[in-house]
């Protein structure tokens, strides 16, 4: 990993670290978070997965100004970690720890993998 790689990678896992910390106590069934990116390709690769419990939990958050609200925390402790990328909604995604034991027998790495 080069070592701009490296500060970008720190940058990333301390905002994305910070902002699971307040949607812990904020979303209702969320449970974590993570991300996938190929630092080469930054911000293009970059996928930020947002893990709820249950499919209820995660349509009741969709149906809500949730959604923004989440983007705009995620953006905010992004810019105050020195990471500022543009329409970051674009960049997360949404699932459930009910279809990843459903359709992957629980197994997180797979899923991810697909």
């Amino acid at each position: 990993m080069r070592k701009i790689d490296k500060k970008i990678d720190n940058q990333l896992r301390e905002s994305l670290t910070e902002a699971c910390e307040s949607a812990l106590e904020k979303f209702t069934g969320f449970q974590w978070l993570t991300h996938v990116v190929s630092y080469p390709d930054f911000p293009k690769t970059l996928k930020i997965v947002c893990v709820f419990d249950t499919k209820d939990n995660l349509k009741a958050f969709k149906a809500t100004s949730s959604r923004f609200e989440f983007s705009t925390l995620l953006s905010n402790k992004l810019i105050e970690n020195g990471v500022d990328i543009k329409n970051i909604a674009s960049y997360i995604s949404y699932d459930t720890e009910e279809d990843c034991d459903k359709n992957h027998d629980g197994n997180w790495a797979a899923r991810l993998a697909k």
